[in-house]
């Protein structure tokens, strides 16, 4: 190929003439044979390296077993001995594990080592997973949150791999490496993994920002399955799956999805790892698309029309969340949820890492309200709710609450003036707990929740774990939510008021 036809290529062009001209099946049934990419991985790297507007952040989100490392490989050599390297930069990958992490780096180097051309073009050290182009003098590291960190560093790429393991909105490991990149004009940062559990983790929030945003600089290729889909519906598992019938084996994706739908407790794994599906690998109550669909803003005049409101009221820990939930049903049965949630101002940041939320941006965006010093007070939240309301019109009629402290913050509203004709306990046992959950399943089935999706009442939802006793009552089981499950809690609470007595209903479709 002439030197006029090279200088004609786009970069993107080049990474794809490189991976298929150099880069050599690392293992397999078909290694040492030329790399051959499949049409989703070049339309990937096409639409990063030739982005008119730049690519920062790349995100290719597919099922498991597709060829992402191998992928990410490949785009690692590309910048190390290939056409898109620097001279005197550097390179990383990061993964959640070590063993994932030299995946990455074992691929990249048989890849090197099966090709002749690249002898004299590198020096790989295993002990350490690094490897130098000797060319440009392109250093790459493969990180892993086990072990060292990124600080330090000042790569030009990074890629991160299996993105989706990580839970919350971040990690120091992610923002590591993310933070890293600011002395460069132009870094790239590229994501590739399948889906995360929840949408409040990492990923996810990555993806519904490129998604909304619309942002030129952020390239998304989401490759999943229908989000009701049945398991064994193999047009579904195309979507999750571009490399099906290619290195992707149908046959095995055959039976380990007939297990899933053989044996349910494997339903959640299956979906979220083969069908590329964001769901918790968990039993969750609440199904994401159920939620989503129950996202209409709440009606607020509803609240002031005469009909009867309702405040739950979810106690915390001195140091912790207290979550106040207004609701109200209106004229066509629709259930309209407005939360305020109360945190400590002092060790906010502390509490951020440890709960994996974004605490300060939601105190910031109004969200979250911060209670001055380091523990919850009580005459506090009820002034500001009194004021609060007021200045709405709105008067309560009830206060549904969790029994805990309870006498304590009773008398608090009272020495404010918070004013509500009654005040009802509600259990938080199986007894109480199980009438609320079934009334509330069969509003969000029928489309009648109005949460406005907000970002608390999110992660509640997608954290929400439902445990049964003997006789099939079901209650919410905060010690196995991996976030705050709070607002949703003080969310059913104030539901108390509108339910009918237990209800029949199919609830199949809200078991995650």
């Amino acid at each position: 190929m002439s030197a006029a036809i090279l200088q004609e290529e786009t970069a993107g062009n080049k990474v794809i003439r490189f991976i298929e001209s150099f880069c050599l099946v690392p293992e397999g049934k078909l290694v040492g044979k030329p790399i051959i990419l499949l049409p989703f991985q070049k339309q990937f790297i096409l639409d990063v390296y030739d982005n008119p507007h730049k690519t920062s952040r790349g995100i290719l989100s597919i099922a498991r077993k597709n060829g992402k490392t191998a992928l990410i490989a490949c785009i690692v050599l590309a910048h190390v001995v290939g056409p898109m390297k620097q001279r005197n930069s550097q390179v990383v990958s990061g993964a959640m594990s070590r063993e994932q992490a030299a995946l990455v780096f074992n691929l990249a180097v048989k890849m090197l080592d099966l090709n002749p051309a690249f002898v004299g073009l590198y020096k790989a050290v295993p002990s350490t997973k690094r490897m130098t182009g000797l060319v440009a003098n392109v250093e790459f590291r493969a990180l892993s949150a086990e072990g060292t960190t990124a600080h330090g560093l000042s790569p030009v790429l990074a890629i991160l791999d299996e993105i989706g393991q990580v839970k919350g909105p971040s990690s120091p490991f992610i923002e590591a490496i993310t933070s890293s990149q600011g002395a460069h004009d132009n870094p790239l940062l590229l994501a590739i993994s399948t889906q995360a559990a929840s949408d409040a983790d990492c990923l996810s929030l990555w993806i519904d920002d490129a998604i909304r945003s619309g942002d030129p600089h952020t390239v998304c290729h989401i490759y999943e399955a229908s989000g009701e889909c049945g398991l064994m519906d193999k047009e579904e598992w195309a979507k999750a799956n571009p490399a099906l019938g290619e290195f992707r084996s149908e046959t095995d994706m055959r039976d380990q999805l007939s297990k899933a739908s053989r044996i349910p407790a494997l339903e959640s794994s299956a979906r979220n790892l083969f069908l590329n599906q964001r769901i918790s690998l968990d039993s969750v109550w609440i199904a994401p698309s159920i939620w989503k669909e129950n996202g209409a803003i709440p009606y607020m005049p509803a609240f002031t029309s005469g009909t009867l409101v309702s405040l739950g009221l979810d106690l915390s820990q001195r140091n912790d969340l207290t979550a106040a939930v207004l609701s109200c049903e209106d004229d066509n049965g629709h259930l309209h949820l407005v939360p305020y949630i109360f945190t400590p101002q002092s060790g906010l940041k502390e509490r951020e890492n440890r709960d994996r939320a974004p605490y300060t941006a939601w105190v910031r965006d109004g969200y979250m309200i911060a209670v001055p010093g380091a523990v919850i007070d009580y005459e506090y939240i009820f002034r500001w709710l009194s004021i609060k309301l007021d200045s709405m019109g709105i008067r309560v009629d009830v206060v549904n609450f969790d029994r805990w402290r309870i006498n304590e913050a009773h008398n608090a509203a009272d020495r404010v003036g918070f004013v509500a004709p009654t005040w009802e306990p509600i259990g938080q046992g199986y007894k109480d707990m199980s009438p609320l959950i079934e009334y509330f399943e069969t509003m969000l089935l029928q489309g009648k929740v109005h949460s406005g999706l907000h970002p608390l009442l999110n992660m509640a939802a997608a954290n929400a774990i439902v445990v049964r006793d003997p006789a099939g009552n079901r209650k919410l089981d905060k010690a196995k939510a991996t976030q705050r499950i709070d607002p949703l809690v003080a969310a059913l609470m104030s539901s108390a008021p509108f339910k009918t007595g237990t209800l029949a209903f199919d609830v199949a479709t809200l078991i995650g």
